[in-house]
């Protein structure tokens, strides 16, 4: 094992057992003080981040994933305001989840504590460096960052100003440590460091998740991947369903909750797809449709089976005309990758139906699934949008992050 993650592995251990132990008052001080330190180092993290934007764009990144790695003035006061926010939340750690009297007298109950140490593997987006902190940090957990090369030197700056703000408070810097090594070598070993993190966390595309959960030998919860779906239905009110269309595929493409695929009741495609198409050519978004489609958007390329799988993160959407609510959900529960879809009806049996049959981490009526994101959700910010079943699912605030323990309180007892 590489000597340099195997110290870094054992200082997050070691320094674990301050931080579970933190008050409430002292932990939300720190996320205060490392919001403060963001802005007054903002030149710098501006600085450092234009060199990795520079970077990205001579290695042609595409722009959907330059808008995730780029910082502003405003999305650093963003990531500020997303600590202040956390910092306002209730401290889930040391919450009671009910007692029992047993009939031996045994008052039997669960504690919420924190997981211990947590890894996050992710890909450009440095305001998850800030978002992953304060999270792990209100919790009680030592967080240990793997970022991705593409956003190394505005990780870095972010990390530096995080460390600076825990050492002025009087905590140990160890809460947070950056992987800085950004070679495929040392991630692959990161995933296997499982003597020291408690649970790994990959944040990217479905590249780097399945490469997470086939290596590591911590145990992973599985986020991100959004291959997302509207269905219109029938009875839509179709300006309305426009109108979320739009803003579900062009609000921002290279995010998980971005819808990806369309889906059509047959009776409204003539009405409804027309209309949707000019507005989504106007924004320049490839159409990728079936026979039906292509017949009604002469624009449209054809689709192949692949297409209704693919998270493009770019503006490209699938089109499909279905014949049935039914269909709808079967097409749906076999392309989807768990994570949001959506239906826009007016017919109350048609929404029970897609709430209630629907495989996903979040199903919406008559909404955007842009909304599926922890600010949105009142957490304050999110450590991820879990598209797996066991522990978590959808986004991931403050409870997420932690587990249980049975706390017992007796008078003597002892079992015959």
């Amino acid at each position: 094992m590489n000597e340099y993650l195997e110290q870094t592995g054992r200082e997050a251990k070691e320094a674990e057992v301050t931080v579970r132990n933190l008050s409430t008052e002292k932990k939300n001080e720190v996320l205060c003080a490392v919001a403060d330190k963001l802005l007054q180092r903002r030149e710098e993290i501006l600085k450092a981040n234009e060199e990795d934007v520079k970077n990205g764009r001579e290695n042609h990144m595409p722009e959907s994933l330059v808008d995730r790695l780029l910082l502003t003035e405003d999305r650093i006061l963003g990531m500020a305001d997303g600590l202040r926010q956390i910092a306002k939340l209730d401290d889930p750690v040391g919450e009671v989840i009910g007692m029992k009297k047993r009939p031996n007298g045994l008052m039997i109950g669960q504690k919420r504590v924190p997981l211990g140490v947590i890894g996050i593997i992710y890909e450009a987006r440095p305001n998850v460096t800030s978002d992953a902190f304060g999270l792990c940090f209100k919790t009680g957990n030592v967080v240990i960052l793997k970022g991705g090369s593409d956003a190394i030197h505005s990780n870095t700056a972010i990390v530096s100003c995080i460390r600076e703000a825990l050492k002025e408070c009087g905590v140990t810097e160890q809460a947070i440590s950056l992987i800085t090594d950004t070679s495929r070598e040392t991630a692959a070993q990161f995933m296997k460091l499982n003597q020291y993190v408690d649970v790994l966390i990959p944040r990217g595309g479905k590249g780097l998740i399945q490469t997470v959960v086939n290596t590591s030998t911590i145990p992973v919860i599985e986020t991100g991947t959004g291959n997302c779906h509207i269905y219109v239905d029938e009875t839509a009110d179709l300006k309305m369903a426009a109108d979320i269309v739009m803003n579900a595929k062009t609000q921002r493409v290279g995010v998980c909750n971005a819808c990806e695929s369309l889906l059509v009741h047959k009776n409204v495609k003539e009405e409804f797809l027309p209309v949707l198409g000019k507005r989504l050519l106007e924004k320049k978004v490839e159409i990728r449709g079936d026979e039906e489609t292509e017949k009604l958007i002469p624009e449209a390329k054809k689709a192949t089976e692949e297409d209704w799988g693919t998270e493009y993160l770019d503006y490209i959407l699938s089109v499909k005309i279905v014949d049935s609510v039914e269909e709808a959900i079967s097409h749906i529960n076999h392309y989807n990758t768990g994570h949001s879809e959506s239906i826009i009806t007016n017919d109350y049996s048609h929404a029970q139906k897609f709430l209630d049959e629907v495989d996903a981490a979040a199903v919406y009526v008559n909404a955007s699934t842009r909304f599926t994101d922890g600010n949105e959700f009142g957490f304050g910010a999110e450590i991820g949008i879990s598209t797996q079943k066991l522990h978590a699912r959808g986004p991931m605030g403050l409870p997420a992050l932690t587990t249980t323990k049975y706390i017992i309180y007796g008078n003597g007892q002892i079992r015959p």
